[in-house]
């Protein structure tokens, strides 16, 4: 290749480079003030998503900003250092803002999409629990063509993200148990049974349930290595398909011990049967 040939390649290079930097940055970064309706307004966004999934069955999803944020817990936060390793701290930025799931998944929604309920504890207002994760992504990959949207479970960080909703404490309401009764169902005040969606006190972007009741699939598979500073991870390329990252406890969690309650804490699938999830849309325009 002669010279003239290859100060051309290098310049579309920049260019393309260029493009996809210009492009992934199109959307305004949340301030760390603003409320999502603000911010809706400011990134000429709806705040909220309604899909139809049909027979009067429906799903409300919450506008996530894009942003900056510090993943993992803080220096003292988790109780054995094996915890500490796999939670270390460490900067994510989220490019795109997203449509995450207002409550988890309900029971009516699964049935509807999957024709079937694989939940021990039936009820219409209760999360669905006992898929495997490869059930969930069938779902949401069912679900999309259905309305015409990608949908997906969300990832690790697009979770972490949306559960602190600009926090940065153990729990999005605080620090003591306390605060943790306040928006979540656990091993200490659930009564040894699953609660319905949205009893509890939401978090500051109007998402409920993101800690306690069911455990939440994520699209990303295990692993205990440490995370480390990314922008809009997607989680490792290679590992166990059966063994995805659940993320915000279980109603069975026992929050004394600060095994799975907090916003930062990272579990493997384990057992199925308190597993849940809740979904994430993509925003299609600006």
């Amino acid at each position: 290749m002669n010279r003239l040939a290859f100060v051309a390649l290098v310049l579309v290079g920049c260019c393309f480079s260029w493009s996809a930097d210009s492009a992934s940055s199109k959307f305004p970064a949340w301030d760390g003030k603003e409320s999502v309706a603000q911010y809706a307004k400011h990134a000429k966004l709806e705040p909220t998503l309604t899909l139809d999934l049909g027979d009067g069955v429906k799903w409300e999803g919450v506008l996530i900003p894009a942003g900056t944020f510090v993943m993992g817990s803080a220096p003292g936060e988790a109780k054995t250092p094996q915890e500490a390793a796999i939670e270390k701290q460490h900067k994510v930025t989220i490019t795109h803002p997203f449509y995450i799931g207002k409550y988890e998944t309900t029971q009516p929604q699964y049935q509807k999409v999957m024709g079937a309920n694989p939940s021990r504890t039936k009820g219409d207002t209760l999360p669905v629990h006992g898929m495997t994760a490869q059930e969930a992504v069938d779902f949401c990959q069912k679900l999309g063509k259905q309305v015409g949207r990608d949908v997906q479970l969300p990832t690790e960080a697009q979770w972490e993200y949306a559960c602190r909703a600009g926090t940065t404490t153990p729990y999005y309401s605080g620090d003591t148990i306390a605060d943790l009764e306040k928006i979540a169902w656990f091993g200490a005040n659930s009564g040894g049974k699953m609660h319905p969606v949205g009893e509890k006190a939401p978090n500051a972007w109007g998402v409920y349930d993101m800690i306690g009741n069911a455990r939440e699939y994520v699209r990303d598979l295990y692993v205990e290595a440490p995370l480390e500073e990314a922008t809009d991870p997607t989680g490792p390329t290679t590992g166990d398909p059966k063994n995805h990252v659940v993320r915000g406890a279980a109603y069975t969690a026992n929050a004394a011990k600060a095994l799975n309650c907090r916003s930062a804490s990272r579990r493997p699938t384990e057992n199925p049967a308190t597993n849940g999830f809740r979904i994430v849309v993509a925003v299609t325009s600006h």
